[in-house]
């Protein structure tokens, strides 16, 4: 033992450590994600002739707005997308609310074939049900219609499936004094379970609102015309070949599309990610 000697030196770390190699990676794929938006902020503030030449002199400009802005009903684009998602998300809300509680607080014959049957859905990709989709909407006169973009996505299994969970880590103490109380099925589902689950309520609607903003294949299917068409269709229409090529005016485009999904994702980035570790979403 006399002949050890303790340095209190560590060695040193070796230079692919994996902590390191993960640090790495992540830098690279974030780098990778934000050259095109770091592109499309560039061309869209300078004019055309500064698209592929980069000079720090080059001058700021807003007229690559204004063109795109003029060049399409952008205003019904906007309107469209906000009245879609917003249809969307309140019926799935309300579905779903009374769907979960059903399934969490309620035993009744058949009630697990009927929540398997609902967690099919959560393996079966939209664009399987297109054509069928299409049928079902000619039939009912929808097509080219808010509502024939919205109809087949009202049910959501995975908003179902979230809040029943939620629901079942709920106390039934909590659910039986306020019948104690008086309150009836509705009133303990609005005072008690609404309030305790919005943490996946907020999660739940920022994932929806964003997908449905950058859903393109069923409206572009389902649409005819700019009456119904959302901001996804109408920049593809928008930036079609019959337009010509001028990427400062269809980058500029594509930001202010983008631009408000964008922003409320850094405004409530910290609540997104908090909703999620709270709502137990792995």
């Amino acid at each position: 033992m006399s002949g050890l000697r303790f340095t209190g030196e560590r060695p040193p770390l070796a230079p692919f450590a994996p902590g390191r190699l993960d640090s790495i990676a992540a830098w690279v794929l974030a780098l990778l994600w934000v050259l095109p938006l770091l592109y499309a902020a560039w061309t869209a503030f300078h004019p055309a002739e500064y698209a592929t030449r980069f000079a720090l002199d080059a001058p700021l400009s807003l007229d690559n707005f204004a063109r795109a802005w003029n060049a399409a009903p952008f205003a019904r684009y906007f309107l469209n997308t906000a009245l879609l998602v917003t249809m969307i998300l309140v019926v799935q809300l309300v579905l779903a609310t009374l769907a979960a509680y059903a399934f969490a607080r309620y035993q009744f014959r058949g009630s697990s074939v009927a929540f398997a049957l609902v967690l099919v859905q959560l393996m079966i990709m939209p664009d399987i049900l297109l054509v069928q989709n299409y049928r079902t909407m000619a039939r009912l006169g929808l097509i080219d219609t808010l509502l024939a973009i919205g109809l087949p996505y009202f049910a959501s299994a995975f908003a179902i499936f979230l809040l029943r969970q939620t629901f079942l880590s709920i106390p039934k103490e909590l659910d039986e004094a306020a019948r104690i109380e008086g309150a009836g099925p509705l009133q303990v589902l609005w005072r008690v379970y609404v309030p305790l689950a919005r943490p996946v309520y907020l999660a739940f609607g920022l994932v929806s609102v964003s997908y449905h903003w950058n859903n393109f294949l069923w409206p572009l299917i389902v649409t005819n015309s700019q009456n119904a068409r959302p901001l996804t269709v109408g920049l593809q229409v928008f930036s079609s070949v019959d337009q010509g090529v001028d990427w400062s005016i269809i980058t500029a485009a594509t930001l202010m599309t983008s631009g408000p999904l964008l922003l409320a994702f850094i405004l409530f980035q910290r609540q997104f990610v908090q909703s999620f570790m709270r709502a137990g979403i792995k």
